[in-house]
């Protein structure tokens, strides 16, 4: 994901409109001091955060696959991931733990993260995440098994709702030899719980 980051001066106008009829609605004074600027920032906020919807993941990854005859596993742990709920629209957040097993290629490392925020900045729930991360990575590199598990804290859950703040989701999907094979997927789950570094 670009940090240089471009916003659509269009979107950014409509979105601004909406949002500033929605303080409106809600009771504020969208004129007072500190909320002159916020729709304005709001709606730049919400094309930063749901960008993963102009880029391609596959794409992505094909900008970095290279034919090795590696064929062990393959793990990039503890991902940074930031999404949005898709039913409120607040934040969950958490880690990405994603491996997969070569057959004949690999991936440059960095195009893994890469490839959850993608997924990640859009209207989003943690199931579908992981699962479309699993997907995107054995339909791309064709290996011989792909794991995703995900942990997250839900906003919705903490701030509203049950308002259950020490909870934490946790959601795994799996292919190949991650499926077929226990031994694998136990080497899975104690390196992702290793700590190593």
């Amino acid at each position: 994901m670009s940090k240089q980051f471009e916003y659509d001066d269009k979107i950014t106008e409509v979105l601004s409109k909406k949002y500033k009829e929605v303080i409106e609605q809600i009771g504020e004074d969208s004129n007072r001091e500190g909320l002159i600027k916020t729709p304005e920032r709001v709606a730049k906020a919400m094309q930063f955060l749901t960008q993963g919807y102009q880029l391609d993941p596959k794409a992505i990854l094909e900008q970095a696959i290279f034919h090795e005859e590696y064929s062990e596993m393959v793990i990039v742990k503890d991902i940074e991931l930031y999404s949005l709920c898709e039913h409120h629209m607040l934040p969950f957040f958490g880690k990405a733990h994603v491996a997969y097993i070569p057959n004949g290629k690999i991936v440059g490392l960095s195009k893994i993260p890469r490839l959850v925020d993608v997924f990640a900045r859009r209207l989003q729930v943690q199931e579908r995440l992981t699962i479309e991360i699993r997907d995107c990575l054995q339909e791309t590199l064709n290996p011989q098994g792909v794991a995703v598990v995900i942990e997250a804290s839900h906003m919705c859950m903490q701030m509203r709702g049950v308002q259950k703040q020490n909870s934490v989701t946790t959601s795994s999907a799996f292919t190949g030899l991650f499926l077929t094979n226990d031994a694998t997927r136990k080497e899975f789950i104690n390196l992702i719980q290793a700590k190593l570094h």
